[in-house]
């Protein structure tokens, strides 16, 4: 049960369009009640401290926010954490907490989407949890669940599975492996992949997953570019200049 000295901690969701070159009215994707109380936060855990203030700026935009920029109290989480990730235990988070022990409210923030989701922040909400600190997930995008959403697949049966191999040889079998389990469970495997790799990682899907299996791609998701694609691998072989995905995607196998 929350403290009444404690602050809580909010899971702030950010646009989908990070590292896009395009930017949408950030009205379009994110609910004016998350906005709003975003910018009553004035203490906050990140990724990135230059992208965080990069977004406050977006929210003040729309909402005033309780302090300037540049008082803004902001944390990153340590660099650890962005390449092994932090739900496996070795990381403590507590210390990033303390504003909220001294009563102050603390955002969570990742880059693009819901933090602890497909990206860091599970260890900042478990720690919360452990000190006693209310934990309140605000409203905004989920790639995995519009791709999800959109994909004609298994909504009711899924699992996330993170990042494939890079080698090719490790990256052939996961896929094989994920495919037998869609075939046989009917559930839905959603995946991700580095930009810059899509295109290797789509020409692997298509050459590797069984004709009668549905893969599904979704691009550039609530941007006006956005692309969602959903196709048995016959139908995405006989596509002629099959899509080559430049910007963050969701992949989805299953039947």
């Amino acid at each position: 049960m929350n403290s009444p000295t404690h602050g809580k901690l909010y899971l702030v969701p950010a646009p989908l369009d990070f590292g896009c070159d395009e930017q949408r009215d950030i009205k379009e994707t994110l609910p004016l009640g998350t906005l709003q109380a975003a910018a009553r936060i004035t203490h906050w855990i990140c990724e990135n401290a230059k992208s965080a203030r990069a977004y406050l700026k977006r929210i003040e935009a729309v909402a005033p926010l309780a302090a300037p920029l540049q008082a803004q109290q902001i944390q990153e989480l340590p660099r650890e954490v962005h390449k092994k990730g932090d739900h496996g235990g070795q990381f403590d988070a507590r210390p990033l907490l303390a504003a909220a022990l001294n009563g102050h409210d603390v955002g969570l923030l990742s880059e693009a989407g819901m933090p602890a989701v497909a990206d860091p922040g599970s260890s900042v909400a478990k720690a919360a949890h452990d000190l006693g600190i209310t934990v309140v997930p605000l409203v905004g995008p989920v790639s995995l669940l519009l791709t999800l959403a959109a994909s004609g697949l298994n909504g009711q049966n899924f699992a996330f599975v993170g990042y494939l191999p890079q080698d090719a040889e490790a990256r052939i079998r996961r896929i094989r492996e994920l495919e037998a389990l869609a075939l046989k469970t009917g559930q839905t495997q959603l995946f991700i992949e580095t930009p810059y790799r899509n295109a290797a990682l789509l020409q692997a899907l298509t050459q590797t997953l069984q004709h009668n299996t549905r893969l599904a791609v979704a691009s550039g998701l609530t941007l006006s570019s956005s692309r969602i694609q959903s196709h048995t691998v016959k139908a995405w072989r006989a596509m002629p200049g099959r899509q080559d995905e430049r910007m963050p995607a969701v992949f989805a196998i299953g039947r």
